[in-house]
């Protein structure tokens, strides 16, 4: 006979149960025990009535639930640090974004003055030639 404890409510509960290979057959007293450290304490899967075969289906099934609860946990976790991920590619490439807006406009304005600049350049060559025309008709008259 199997004899069972209460365990105190501060305690953590570690339960001596595998799914793996889980058949109806009551577990040996020297298996390795899973433990849900994840969950609440009042979520722990309580041990079995290991005389009851309906306790142990009980029981098989909150470890099912706590494994799957497990899993969702992980996966909201790598969801989360995904989207935490994602929000700063979003920010990167917004701050981009406003950087290659501002070079456009830098460039644009550069541009400008570019074409400005280009502009006197030849007004000054025009007037360079012409105080030359000039200055060779003064060397020629004198």
């Amino acid at each position: 006979m199997i004899s069972t404890a209460r365990v105190p409510a501060d305690k953590p509960v570690r339960i001596a149960f595998s799914l793996e290979n889980a058949s109806d057959e009551t577990p040996p007293d020297d298996s390795i025990p899973l433990v849900f450290p994840e969950l609440d304490q009042q979520l722990q899967p309580l041990p079995p009535c290991h005389d009851s075969t309906e306790s142990m289906q009980v029981f098989k099934q909150h470890c099912q639930i706590a494994e799957e609860y497990h899993e969702v946990k992980k996966e909201i976790a790598l969801l989360e640090e995904r989207k935490k991920e994602l929000i700063a590619k979003l920010d990167q490439a917004e701050k981009e974004k406003v950087d290659a807006a501002q070079l456009a406009r830098e460039f644009e304005a550069l541009t400008e003055e570019n074409r400005t600049l280009k502009l006197a350049q030849s007004q000054c060559v025009e007037q360079l030639e012409k105080l030359r025309i000039q200055y060779q008709k003064r060397q020629g008259s004198s």
